[in-house]
Formats: C-alpha cells, structure tokens, sequence
C-alpha cells in the first residue's frame, strides 16, 4: 500500500484555474468545488412552449417561445449590501440552510461570492476547482493499493470526502433556490469582473451538467504514474474533464450523494426534469 500526498491525478494545461481580481485588502482563496455548486446551484434559460391564438382560418399550432423566466422563485426582500461588503449577509443566509461543521468551515473564508463564481466558471470550463479548494482540502493522505500488478485507488481514500458530501445533502433544496435568486445581482457583478458579458445562469447552466454527467464507478478504477501524481489507466475516464475527474476522486458514494443533491435544487429552482441529464441507476 502507498501513501502519498494530496496530489492531482493529472493537472493538464487545460485543467487551469481563472483568478478571481484582487480585492482591496487581498481576499482569502477559497474551496467549495462541489459543495458551493450545491449551495447555489445552477441555471437553465428554459423556454415554455405554447400555441398561438386561434384565427378565424384553420391553422396548425404555431409554437412561441416565452420569455426566460427567472429561477429560484422570488428572492427574499432584503437590501444587498455591495459586493464587498457581502460575506455577513452570506454567511447569515448560508446558515439558515444547513448547519454542517463543513458548510461552516466555508463560510469561515472571505470573498465567498467571488470566490463560488470562479470556482463555477471552472467546472463549467471544464477545470478542476481543486486549487481553490484549500479550506475542505482533506487531512488525510490519497492512497493506492496493487493488486495482481495493478495499482488501484484505496476504498479508504473515499472516505476523506464523506463529510463533503454529506454538507451537499444537508442543504435545503426550497432555500438553497430561493438564495440563488436573491444573491443573483451580486453573483452578476463578479462573474462581470472575471470579463464575462453573457448571463450566469448560462455558466451555472453548464456547471451543473458537467457534474450531473460524471459516471459512478462502482469498481475501483486502476491509475498509472505520471510525473509527481497520477493520472486514470482507462482511457475513457482519463478522457474527462478536471472537474469530473475532481468529482470522481470523492468515490461512487459520494458522487451518487452529490449529484441528488444538485438534482434535487435543480429541481426546486424550475428546471425541468428533462433538462437534466438521466439519473444514473443507484
């Protein structure tokens, strides 16, 4: 059995993380990876489809997109304070939905509205957060263990990430909603200061999919030495992005946790359940 340190499975060029700007004083980074996507999660512009009015001529339906309505429902009538100032109100909100000890260690970092749109944008690019993600980073050491000539990734080294996934779960998926459709002004603003002139929504759009499309590896995958770390042998799950790989490391009873819970706020914030990508059998 090996134990190593907290490495990345493979770190490719791609895999690089966007830099929030500096705030004045510089701000902590932070990690929230999979478990800020739960918090706030993500966005599909839907349209509902209905036929035109009836004339006095016999004609087939013409469909009509409506406008894009805004997920999450109403937003809490509340005054944001500015950007900057913003992490008191986000941490007194965060706290009406989950009292884990792991949300908790989140909303003990700085910036955090910054900080949840880059790690956004760098699942939805496809990235691995893991840069940001010093705060949840585990304690405890990535194992492998060989068998019949194989190196395998230790069972145990899934265990790390329990907790995690149990923060995802213990959210409120009703508040996490409505607390994405209240804090979307500020989220607008930093996703502006990353350079972006398109809505979030679309960027949480394609943040969820990514993470909803990561398959669950019942087996334990076998990896191979590269560099200073390693990388997938199975070419196919090599062939996924950071972030899956990232979400894939936490192990199949973590994923399945994860992704019910992102499901389930996807749900409660409107999106229908066909948008979504198909639940994998448990």
């Amino acid at each position: 059995m090996a134990d190593l340190p907290e490495y990345e499975l493979l770190k490719t060029q791609e895999e690089l993380t966007y830099r929030a700007p500096p705030r004045r004083p510089v701000g902590v980074w932070i990690a929230v990876a999979v478990l800020i996507v739960a918090i706030a999660v993500a966005a599909y512009i839907v349209f509902v489809r209905r036929p035109s009015p009836a004339t006095t001529a016999v004609r087939e339906p013409v469909d009509r997109p409506r406008a894009a309505q805004p997920l999450g429902g109403d937003a809490m009538p509340i005054t944001l304070p500015p950007l900057d100032d913003s992490d008191g109100m986000v941490r007194e909100l965060v706290k009406q939905l989950s009292s884990h000890p792991r949300v908790a260690a989140w909303l003990a970092t700085d910036d955090l509205i910054r900080n949840f749109t880059v790690v956004v944008v760098n699942v939805a690019e496809g990235s691995t957060p893991a840069g940001q993600l010093q705060a949840l980073r585990p304690s405890s050491r990535f194992r492998i263990v060989r068998r019949n000539g194989n190196q395998q990734i230790d069972p145990r080294s899934y265990e790390r990430f329990d907790a995690l996934a149990d923060a995802a779960a213990s959210l409120d998926p009703a508040g996490s909603a409505r607390l994405y459709a209240t804090l979307k002004p500020r989220i607008e603003e930093a996703h502006r200061e990353l350079g972006f002139d398109t809505p979030f929504d679309r960027t949480l759009e394609r943040s969820i999919v990514q993470l909803l499309q990561t398959p669950v590896l019942d087996s334990q995958p076998r990896v191979e030495p590269k560099g200073i770390g390693y990388r997938f042998a199975d070419p196919a799950v090599e062939g996924l992005t950071g972030a899956q790989k990232q979400l894939l490391r936490t192990g199949p009873r973590n994923v399945r946790t994860i992704q019910t819970a992102l499901r389930n706020i996807a749900l409660a914030l409107g999106i229908p359940a066909d948008r979504l990508p198909t639940e994998p059998p448990h």
